[in-house]
C-alpha cells in the first residue's frame, strides 16, 4: 500500500496532429524533469507509478502498441525517455481525463493513494480535466509545472493558477515532488 501515485499521462504521442509543433517545443523543455521524476518514482516502494494514455481511437490497441506507434512517430527522441517498463501500470483512456471511463479511481483506492501527482500532457487539457477529477474524488493533488508540457503557453499557466486555486492543487518543482 502507498499514499502517493505519480500519474503520468498521455506522454506515448506519436505527435502527428494540429498542435504538434507548439506541443512537442514545450515536451521538448520538460522531458528531462518528467523522466528523473519516472525514475525516482519507480525506484520508490512508497510511490505508485502509473501510465494513463490515450488509445487515440483504436480500442483494440494494446499497451505495447500504443507504445510503439509513440515511438513510430514523429518526435521517438521525446518518448524514449519516458517510456514505461513491462512491470508499470498502464491504463488507456479515451478521453480528457485519466479518469474518465478507466479504472484509475478503483486502482487508486485499491493501492490506498491519498495523494495524486499529475505529470504529463497537455497542461491546459488533459492535466487540468484529471486534476479536477482527482479533486472532486477527494485526492490530493500535487502537479509539478516542470514536468507537465502545454499547447498555449498563456493557457498553460492559467490552468496551472486554476489547479491551484480551485482543487487545492500543491505545484511543486519535480525534484521535490516526491518528498
Amino acid at each position: 500500500m502507498t499514499d502517493t501515485a505519480l500519474v503520468v499521462v498521455d506522454m506515448l504521442n506519436p505527435y502527428r496532429h494540429q498542435d504538434a509543433e507548439q506541443l512537442t517545443a514545450s515536451v521538448s523543455e520538460m522531458i528531462e524533469p518528467i523522466s528523473e521524476l519516472a525514475s525516482r518514482a519507480r525506484e520508490r516502494e512508497d510511490v505508485a507509478l502509473i501510465y494513463v494514455n490515450d488509445n487515440y481511437g483504436d480500442f483494440a490497441a494494446s499497451r505495447d502498441q500504443i507504445v510503439q506507434r509513440a515511438l513510430d512517430g514523429e518526435r521517438p527522441d521525446l518518448v524514449k525517455p519516458i517510456r514505461p517498463f513491462s512491470e508499470t501500470m498502464f491504463l488507456p483512456k479515451v478521453r480528457h481525463s485519466a479518469f474518465y471511463s478507466t479504472a484509475l479511481e478503483y486502482l487508486l483506492n485499491r493501492l490506498g493513494v491519498k495523494r495524486v501527482i499529475l505529470a504529463g500532457q497537455v497542461t491546459e487539457q488533459c492535466i487540468l480535466y484529471s486534476a479536477l477529477d482527482a479533486y472532486v474524488r477527494h485526492f490530493a493533488i500535487r502537479v509539478p509545472p516542470d514536468a507537465v508540457a502545454h499547447i498555449d503557453a498563456e493557457l498553460g499557466r492559467a490552468a496551472l493558477r486554476m489547479m491551484e486555486r480551485n482543487m487545492r492543487a500543491e505545484l511543486v518543482p519535480s525534484p521535490e515532488c516526491l518528498d
